[in-house]
């Protein structure tokens, strides 16, 4: 019988080393451990609260059913396609499947990758999208590092897949601190482009006016995106995404 841990027992702390099944796969007990320090925070994979661990659980269950040919994966920006109209039209027939989880950093996405969430699925491309929710604590450079541990994790599971690494997407009606940090987190992390394996795209001016002003009619809250705002984020991706999965271009619909 395929044992599970449960979500209360971690949060409890009631049994630090408990033997784990995840997609039939042995996997290490969630960590308990203190919080890391400052400047590793990034790097260190770290699990969430019962909430998050029902919906990492939710994407177990959905990998468990396969079909996985696009893979979308970030946090709260990611979680919104669902239920999204854009998403039905571009990527239901993709066989796409949405891995995000709102209030999420780079450390929560990193556990999530250790926890079974891509150990049985191949899919031909990952959109990863993440590390504007750590830009309240850390530095640009940490950052980049926290995204550059989770495209190195992603290499190693998932060898035959293409990631596709989208700049972490402006903020703020106008430019203001949070957009300097967010323009050097994105300088770093274009490196990671090897053009083989692993692609940098950076869409964020699509979002803007053209004097730089972000709109609430694309961002209501100047960081979510609306409806607009995801077909903005669709169209600007689809023709990368045409050539990464080696479809003819089309035009939108």
């Amino acid at each position: 019988m395929t044992r599970t841990f449960s979500p209360s027992r971690l949060l409890l702390g009631a049994a630090p080393c408990v033997a784990v099944l995840v997609l039939g796969l042995a996997a290490p007990a969630p960590s308990t451990a203190q919080e890391p320090a400052k400047g590793l925070r990034t790097t260190t994979p770290v699990p969430r609260d019962a909430g998050w661990l029902k919906r990492h659980e939710s994407f177990l269950k959905r990998a468990r059913e396969g079909k996985i040919d696009l893979l979308f994966l970030g946090d709260s920006i990611t979680q919104g396609w669902d239920h999204n109209e854009t998403w039905q039209r571009f990527y239901g027939p993709r066989h796409a499947a949405n891995f995000g989880i709102g209030g999420d950093r780079t450390e929560h996405v990193l556990w999530r990758l250790a926890h079974g969430e891509v150990d049985v699925i191949r899919p031909k491309v990952v959109v990863l999208m993440i590390g504007t929710n750590n830009t309240g604590g850390e530095s640009a450079e940490a950052i980049a590092e926290g995204v550059a541990a989770i495209v190195k994790d992603l290499r190693k599971r998932l060898p035959e897949a293409k990631v596709l690494l989208l700049g972490v997407f402006p903020r703020a009606e106008k430019s203001q601190p949070v957009r300097g940090k967010i323009a050097a987190i994105n300088e770093r992390i274009a490196k990671l482009d090897d053009g083989k394996s692993v692609f940098y795209l950076d869409i964020g001016k699509s979002f803007l006016e053209p004097d730089g002003t972000l709109t609430r009619e694309v961002m209501p809250d100047l960081l979510h995106l609306s409806a607009r705002g995801y077909r903005i984020w669709a169209d600007a991706m689809e023709p990368t995404l045409w050539t990464l999965l080696d479809e003819p271009q089309q035009k939108p619909k």
